[in-house]
């Protein structure tokens, strides 16, 4: 340990400019830091009325490039604490098997993260975190599910954004570096053939972007 007010050791004493391999390194290091945070935030925050319930969690990477948004959480999710946990997600990772795209690079969250009686219940500062969950993760497009979700997202406060549309798989601008995909809700397609076909139709949208996206 180092004494209070003593300057410690610089973290690159050759004084040799990084690679990028070890920027990237920061940068993950950095996100995993403020997820963390932000999740103790959110558990230890009482806005909601929730009761005992804890709240759900997003997960994926902590940098990943597509982040999957939903409204609000199912049993299963309630359940073990975690966004797309159950049916939800075991459809959507093999959505993305069928589009090879790398399940590392998303990350899944809802708008409502407490497991409140009524989603309406939530309390609107709650679902404002969402904004820095976004920034933390910086993804390059959004896939919103719904429009409960939809409507969600237009009425945050997210720096130069820009009004995505109820238009069922079209690629469109949410900011200047971030893309957003809508398409049906997820949970509502796993029941009945019409709107699963309906769903897939719109998330493989996102296959195709995912095979334009230069490469790092």
């Amino acid at each position: 340990m180092q004494a209070q007010g003593q300057a410690g050791s610089p973290s690159n004493p050759r004084g040799m400019p990084a690679t990028d391999d070890e920027i990237r390194e920061k940068y993950l290091e950095r996100a995993i830091r403020e997820l963390n945070a932000f999740a103790r935030e959110v558990q230890a925050c009482q806005d909601c009325p929730r009761g005992s319930l804890m709240p759900v969690l997003g997960s994926g990477h902590p940098q990943a490039d597509i982040f999957l948004l939903k409204y609000s959480a199912r049993p299963s999710e309630v359940e073990e604490g975690v966004a797309f946990y159950g049916r939800s997600g075991n459809a959507l990772m093999k959505s993305l098997k069928r589009l090879t795209i790398d399940p590392l690079a998303v990350y899944g969250t809802l708008c409502v993260k407490c497991p409140v009686p009524d989603p309406a219940m939530a309390d609107p500062a709650c679902i404002g975190r969402l904004v820095e969950e976004l920034a933390i993760v910086a993804p390059k497009i959004v896939v919103v599910m719904g429009p409960d979700a939809l409507a969600t997202l237009g009425e945050l406060d997210i720096p130069l954004q820009r009004e995505v549309t109820p238009t069922v798989g079209e690629i469109q601008t949410l900011t200047p570096s971030v893309d957003a995909l809508f398409v049906p809700n997820i949970d509502e397609a796993l029941d009945d053939e019409t709107a699963k076909r309906a769903f897939w139709r719109a998330f493989r949208v996102l296959g195709e972007w995912w095979e334009e996206l230069p490469p790092y």
